[in-house]
């Protein structure tokens, strides 16, 4: 069975403390519950979770969806938001875990990638080098959410064309969010089952989030 990756790297740095990095753990719950609902998307997507603050955390690798295991994150009270360190260990993982196509098999779908800041890159220098490294993997589909009114969008713009804002970073937002990666995963998955090696088309967004232009 070919799988579809997705990579979902959220950001703990010491501004997400509190109710925003509580409303992540309650919404990433609620997206796996959501895409085991779907029949294409059980089959289909692995999921990698990874998180970044002054220090970069593997929670779980690529992971079939019955199996996930979502553990409650938290945050330390301040210190950096390595972004940078986060894709570089992004990298890492995909080029260790992605089945490439053979000439006796299709790999793996294309990976799909989601990232999650309220703030902007530390590690600027590293950043910048990983950004050309994202940009030469096949990913099928990047989105980075910039969230609350300190992210900076345009360093998510370098990432990626599909940047989406948060005005705010409470619950409901945060709710509409995951709901919205969790159609847009279910939608590429139902593509997979279809056989269509594509990037489809987003669903529309709600009205809590803005597609950045």
């Amino acid at each position: 069975m070919r799988r579809l990756p997705l990579y979902i790297v959220i950001d703990t740095s010491g501004s997400m403390n509190g109710e925003p990095i509580a409303s992540v753990n309650v919404g990433l719950q609620a997206m796996v519950h959501a895409l085991r609902q779907d029949p294409h998307a059980l089959d289909s997507v692995h999921l990698s979770l990874i998180t970044f603050d002054n220090e970069v955390k593997e929670i779980f690798p690529l992971t079939p969806l019955d199996q996930v295991q979502i553990p409650e994150m938290v945050c330390p009270k301040s210190g950096a938001t390595n972004l940078g360190a986060a894709l570089e260990k992004v990298i890492a993982s995909l080029d260790k875990e992605v089945q490439r196509s053979s000439a006796d098999q299709k790999g793996d779908w294309r990976p799909m990638l989601f990232i999650m800041t309220d703030g902007a890159p530390s590690d600027t220098a590293c950043f910048n080098e990983m950004v050309l490294k994202i940009r030469q993997r096949q990913f099928g589909r990047i989105i980075a959410c910039a969230a609350g009114p300190k992210a900076k969008e345009s360093y998510l713009k370098q990432l990626t064309d599909t940047v989406v804002s948060l005005d705010t970073t409470d619950s409901a937002a945060f709710a509409r969010f995951f709901q919205w990666v969790s159609a847009s995963v279910e939608q590429s998955s139902g593509a997979a089952g279809a056989g269509m090696d594509k990037t489809t088309p987003l669903p529309p967004p709600p009205d809590e989030i803005q597609i950045v232009i």
